[in-house]
């Protein structure tokens, strides 16, 4: 299989650290791309008729997208048990509440890296930050339990999404106000999953 990739994503994180954690990173080559909203990859929109990362590339079967799908489907193909089935909702809930803080801090990058300083909006930046702090507070007082329990995708999820807000917006502090969260990260990204998929530019 190939994965259409770039390491910056904290979506293409997600893949990855999901690949440390059910063993198959020998199973995927990294198809590696540049590719932003304004000038899409060919190998990305070849896979995916959005032009979006990643997308996993399967020998027996069409290509698949975005993230929480290819999660799901390695999770399924190692029968990894990533998505419980007495836990599943809260996993995917929790899920979806990492790839919101994913969405709202790239869409933040992108503004600042895409778009001419005269037509960049601060009230726009300021209302996806919000997102990002809704987010956190969420987890910080409904969460906490969970991630602290057995390893699942919700997990997986939010620590790729923290580690892309110290990776493009640590000057924004998400720490400040979330300690629960922050102790919890501090020893979360010290899994192999996570060091071996740190982000670079």
């Amino acid at each position: 299989m190939q994965l259409v990739y770039a390491s910056a994503s904290p979506f293409v994180r997600k893949v990855c650290a999901t690949l440390h954690e059910t063993g198959q990173v020998d199973d995927v080559d990294l198809l590696n791309v540049k590719t932003t909203p304004l000038t899409v990859a060919q190998e990305a929109a070849a896979a995916n008729p959005l032009g979006k990362i990643p997308a996993l590339i399967r020998p027996d079967g069409p290509a698949i997208y975005d993230s929480r799908v290819i999660c799901r489907f390695l999770d399924a193909r190692a029968n990894a048990g990533l998505y419980p089935q007495n836990r599943l909702w809260e996993v995917l809930t929790l899920e979806a509440t990492a790839d919101g803080i994913m969405d709202a801090s790239v869409l933040v990058t992108y503004e600042g890296r895409l778009r001419p300083e005269t037509q960049q909006s601060p009230d726009w930046v300021a209302a996806q930050w919000a997102k990002v702090i809704g987010a956190l507070d969420a987890i910080e007082t409904r969460w906490m339990s969970h991630l602290s329990g057995p390893l699942d995708m919700g997990q997986i999820a939010v620590g790729c999404a923290l580690g892309y807000l110290d990776f493009r917006h640590d000057a924004r502090n998400w720490r400040h106000g979330h300690d629960a969260l922050a102790a919890w990260y501090a020893e979360f990204s010290q899994r192999d999953s996570m060091v071996k998929t740190a982000p670079t530019d």
